[in-house]
């Protein structure tokens, strides 16, 4: 186990992390720590892709697949909408769905009246794709109240990892509709 920021979470393998509050200065005993809710905002899956209608998420036919405790999950189709000219699956892709993946969880943990965006993104590209899907499932490094850090892992059909990704969100209020 590992303490940040207020929160202890554990990492086993293969697995998102568990986020639980817990006070710095006088961790409470483990089996006694309770859980603390990652994602503020209730969504259904129904509910993140229907926002992706009309956009460049729907145009790679990126689709959320899945909603955890604390991480967020989706698929992207490796085809003619994803690959650069040598048919392999193009790094901008990748990027996209990480971005996509982060900046949505990231939205989930603030209140109604703020939002987050994205101030950087960088991306490890460590295995080709040629075919089949990939699938990006995002966890939390850091949710604060100004910023936000969120790993992105990409792997492709096989479960092996093809991409691995970070990004920092700032936290800003809302404007108005």
């Amino acid at each position: 186990m590992e303490a940040r920021s207020g929160l202890r979470y554990r990492v086993g393998m293969n697995t998102p992390p568990v986020f639980q509050a817990f006070s710095p200065a006088d961790p409470p005993a483990e089996a006694a720590t309770p859980r603390r809710r990652l994602f503020r905002r209730s969504a259904t899956l129904d509910d993140l892709n229907s926002l992706s209608r009309d956009t460049a998420i729907e145009a790679l036919g990126i689709v959320f697949t899945e909603i955890g405790e604390s991480h967020l999950k989706a698929t992207m189709p490796v085809d003619g909408r994803t690959v650069q000219p040598y048919g392999l699956l193009h790094g901008g892709s990748s990027v996209l769905l990480a971005e996509t993946l982060g900046s949505s969880a990231g939205n989930l943990c603030v209140e109604q009246d703020s939002m987050c965006v994205g101030l950087e993104i960088n991306a490890n590209h460590l295995r080709a794709v040629r075919d089949g899907k990939v699938t990006g499932i995002a966890t939390a490094l850091h949710v604060g109240g100004r910023t936000q850090v969120w790993e992105i892992r990409i792997e492709d059909g096989r479960g092996r990892l093809a991409c691995i990704s970070r990004l920092t969100l700032a936290v800003v209020p809302r404007p108005p509709v």
